[in-house]
């Protein structure tokens, strides 16, 4: 299926130039035990009310859970092939792909109409918005389909909201609510929810994600592509980071400085943080991060032999710049000090 036109406006997390999104996407790499679970439940009429589908981003939930979705509203009385496929000309394809089916609702964070920038959360009134799908029977007695991605994303007020419809849901209604790290979640959501942890994919699988992508998207040669899945974690969407040359060499650049962090060159240091702090640098800060955790890591295998309190504290001065990393996104902060004071602790603990 090709990518739908989208307007300058219709703005959404992950987005990357020219390349479909999970709901339009037909085809799913890898978890095909997951993918079994779910053909099973609807074959067998006991498909549970709440599925709460965790693991990286960039590996697959979304898509699965889109394929999901298809399946229920293109047979919404039962029957149809096994599986979970549903033809790229039934009409409900194309209503998915372009969230105009009257039974589904996707709760995500999106731009709005004249808006400049991306909303930092999902607010109450929006989860609101959304359960009013659950507010009057189906018109064709079928199923009715919330897809949440991803649960990270709410708000207090809004998980709450969110909350109250899971414990007592309508009946054919069915949430699939998307989380990057489950363990996060309020714990009376994870306790009303079915779990299906995705694993991350094989570097195969992977490739062959980025090898099957549609025009315009540019085919890599197979250095970069090599590289890009050695990087990737699993994740599509860090593979397909990695093949962005400014990114990869913004990644280049933080390896670079972090090999020398007992010795800051705090001019370069600088010159990063204010690239990092910019509006539309997400997605590169997010890559940033990943190089620290990588740096961290192999730091950590590096110095195995050394008194665990000096390897006690490189962990902290991780997991510091994790928690400052995370409330940045929250609370939409300048994230120029954060990544200052990663180099500034790392030059003290050596």
């Amino acid at each position: 299926m090709t990518p739908i036109d989208r307007a300058a406006d219709d703005v959404e997390p992950g987005d990357l130039p020219g390349l479909p999104r999970p709901r339009e996407t037909l085809t799913l790499v890898g978890h095909e035990a997951a993918a079994e679970s779910f053909a099973a439940s609807v074959a067998a009429g006991r498909l549970h009310h709440a599925w709460l589908i965790g693991g990286p981003p960039g590996i697959g939930k979304a898509t699965l859970a889109y394929r999901v979705a298809r399946r229920l509203l293109a047979y919404p009385g039962g029957g149809g092939p096994a599986g979970l496929d549903v033809a790229p000309d039934d009409p409900v394809t194309g209503k998915v792909a372009g969230l105009s089916h009257p039974n589904l609702v996707a709760l995500r964070r999106h731009r709005a109409p004249g808006a400049k920038a991306l909303p930092t959360k999902i607010a109450v009134d929006m989860v609101r918005r959304a359960l009013d799908l659950f507010a009057a029977t189906a018109a064709d007695s079928g199923w009715r389909v919330c897809i949440l991605d991803s649960a990270e994303d709410l708000n207090a007020n809004a998980a709450n909201a969110l909350l109250k419809v899971l414990e007592e849901p309508p009946p054919r209604a069915l949430f699939l609510i998307l989380s990057h790290q489950p363990g996060r979640l309020l714990p009376t959501i994870r306790s009303r929810c079915r779990a299906l942890t995705l694993r991350p994919l094989s570097p195969e699988e992977v490739a062959r994600v980025v090898r099957a992508l549609p025009a315009p998207f540019p085919q890599p040669d197979d250095a970069a592509l090599a590289r890009a899945v050695s990087l990737s974690e699993g994740s599509v969407a860090r593979a397909l980071a990695m093949l962005d040359p400014v990114t990869a060499g913004l990644v280049a650049e933080v390896e670079t400085l972090l090999a020398r962090a007992r010795n800051p060159d705090w001019g370069r240091v600088l010159k990063l943080a204010e690239t990092l702090a910019g509006r539309d640098a997400e997605a590169r800060f997010e890559a940033a991060q990943d190089a620290v955790l990588r740096f961290v890591s192999s730091e950590l295998d590096r110095r195995r032999d050394e008194p665990p309190v000096r390897l006690a504290a490189l962990v902290e001065v991780a997991e510091r710049f994790g928690r400052a990393a995370r409330e940045a996104a929250t609370y939409n902060l300048d994230r120029r000090p954060v990544v200052l004071s990663l180099f500034g602790e790392l030059a003290e603990v050596g």
